[in-house]
This record gives C-alpha cells, sequence and structure tokens, in this order.
C-alpha cells in the first residue's frame, strides 16, 4: 500500500473519532480539527473501540465512498453506538476506551491463498449474498496461522470454515495503516 499517513495526520484523526463520540454523549455541536489534504482521500477504514484491552466495538467501510475524514467521523459514531454485538458506549465508558483506526487500501482480488501474508494482509471473503471481512492484526492478535484467519474468515461472512477453497468463493485481501491510541483522552 502506497498511501501513508504522518503522525499529524494520525493524530488529527484519532482526535475527529474521539470528538465525534464524546459530543454524541454529551449532546453538543462538536468542533473537528482541520483536515490536511490526505485525509480527503477517498478510502475504506475501520474505527476499533477496545475497554480494559477487550474489544468494545468496530464498524467500518472497507470499499471508500468518502473522503478519509467522513469516514472516521460516521465509523467512529457507529463503533460506539450502532455495534449490534454491544450496547450503546455509556458516558462513564468514554475515558476507558482507547481508539484504534485502521485505513484501507484497495482491495486486490486473488487466486492463490499463498499470497495471503498473515499480519499484512486483511481477507474479504464473499459467496453469494455472504461476505465476512477480517483486518490484518486479528490474525496477529488470535495467533493465527494463514489456515485459521482463512477458516475465521469464513465463518464470519458466515460461509463454512472451508468454503475458502470453493471456485464460487471470491478473497480478496488487503493491507492497512493501522494506529491507536496510546492513552484514552480524558475529557
Amino acid at each position: 500500500m502506497d498511501f501513508t499517513l504522518s503522525d499529524k495526520e494520525k493524530d488529527i484523526l484519532l482526535k475527529t473519532a474521539r470528538e465525534r463520540i464524546r459530543t454524541d454523549i454529551e449532546g453538543r455541536k462538536p468542533v473537528y480539527p482541520e483536515a490536511t489534504p490526505p485525509l480527503n482521500e477517498i478510502c475504506g477504514a475501520f474505527v476499533t473501540l477496545h475497554k480494559q484491552g477487550m474489544l468494545r466495538g468496530c464498524i467500518g467501510n472497507i470499499v471508500g465512498r468518502h473522503p478519509l475524514i467522513e469516514t472516521i467521523i460516521d465509523m467512529a459514531h457507529a463503533s460506539a453506538f450502532e455495534d449490534p454485538r454491544f450496547p450503546p458506549l455509556k458516558n462513564e465508558e468514554l475515558d476507558l476506551v482507547e481508539i484504534e483506526i485502521s485505513v484501507l487500501s484497495p482491495l486486490r482480488r486473488i487466486k492463490d491463498v499463498e499470497e495471503i501474508e498473515t499480519g499484512k494482509h486483511g481477507i474479504y471473503m464473499q459467496r453469494g449474498l455472504s461476505g465476512g471481512v477480517l483486518l490484518p492484526q486479528v490474525a496477529i492478535e488470535q495467533g493465527w496461522d494463514r489456515l485459521t484467519f482463512l477458516q475465521h474468515t469464513c465463518r464470519k461472512a458466515g460461509l463454512p470454515p472451508d468454503a475458502w477453497k470453493d471456485p464460487d468463493t471470491r478473497i480478496e485481501i488487503f493491507s492497512a495503516v493501522i494506529f491507536r491510541e496510546t492513552d484514552p483522552q480524558p475529557g
């Protein structure tokens, strides 16, 4: 992936995500940092929330449809309040939550799973109307090898664990610029 972000741009995105979540909870109008030109590029991104080391929400778009800064604003809200796996984030949790952002490269279809580099690539798998995605860092966090990563991506897509072998299953990979807050940012 040729797309990179400076430390300043990463900081702007993290502050923007936290501001969106904080202002949603507080019911006030957000004041976002000014975006630099790379933050107006169209690309996919995920916002992941961790609370005391545990997943607390993760929502994103694998394909870019809007400028990155807008995607982060929308996905921060969705991750905090619309992830169906978790109840909406509460005010008392806000300062306990750490924000992680994954900015994605464009998807690239592969024919051979040997092209997948565990820890470098995320996987998007689709067959028929079923589809699922796992970010590159998931394999590292879980200690998975390529086969286990493929099986879990199949499950995430609602498919049998060996569906990746089916020629009708479309497998696409991507890389990501991944960064997180070093410490949660109290108000």
